[in-house]
């Protein structure tokens, strides 16, 4: 396949999310965490909070699910804290997620904060590679913070958020999305 078919082939965008998306992220949140934000939760993100930013990857493909990924921030200057990031079962593996990262961290650039903190489940080893290849550290930990199993949440930040290295991390991720659909494009929409 050229690198033309290759790049028209290509599906996903990010942009932000819209309420009319909220269908299609309470199909993810329900397949990706064990305890799902509601619809009433996301409609007043998504309409009332101010300091929230929510993007979506979506797919321009009609065989494939409108979103396949999103994920919010919010800012309490000077930081951006992750509130939530998801990718649908299916898509895993192609980066989406660590894509999606560094557009909320670049979106947190751009609003002005300096630093990037979140939580995260302590037996959630696959977030807490990603996260840490952002360059995000352990600096804490809240006990019994996830009430529907009193699992405890590692507290991490990244300081300081550079504006180049984002730009730069979106390039590659994209780059890397861009080839792991290209190996994997005919196995997801036969749905695999």
């Amino acid at each position: 396949m050229s690198d033309t078919s290759q790049v028209l082939d290509f599906p996903f965008t990010i942009s932000p999310l819209t309420e009319e998306d909220i269908p299609a992220i309470l199909e993810i949140e329900r397949q990706a965490f064990s305890l799902p934000w509601s619809e009433g939760i996301y409609r007043y993100e998504l309409r009332h909070n101010p300091y929230a930013t929510y993007l979506a990857v979506r797919s321009h493909d009609s065989r494939l699910p409108s979103v396949v990924a999103y994920g919010g921030l919010w800012f309490y200057m000077p930081e951006a804290h992750i509130s939530t990031i998801a990718v649908h079962p299916r898509f895993r593996g192609l980066h989406l997620g660590a894509w999606l990262l560094a557009h909320l961290l670049f979106e947190g650039v751009q609003g002005g904060a300096t630093e990037a903190s979140l939580e995260v489940r302590v037996s959630n080893l696959v977030a807490q590679r990603l996260y840490l290849s952002f360059g995000f550290r352990v600096v804490g930990r809240r006990y019994r913070y996830y009430s529907d199993n009193r699992e405890d949440a590692y507290i991490m930040t990244l300081k300081p958020l550079d504006r180049l290295s984002l730009q730069k991390r979106i390039q590659r991720e994209s780059h890397i999305v861009r080839e792991r659909w290209a190996q994997r494009r005919e196995a997801i929409l036969a749905g695999k």
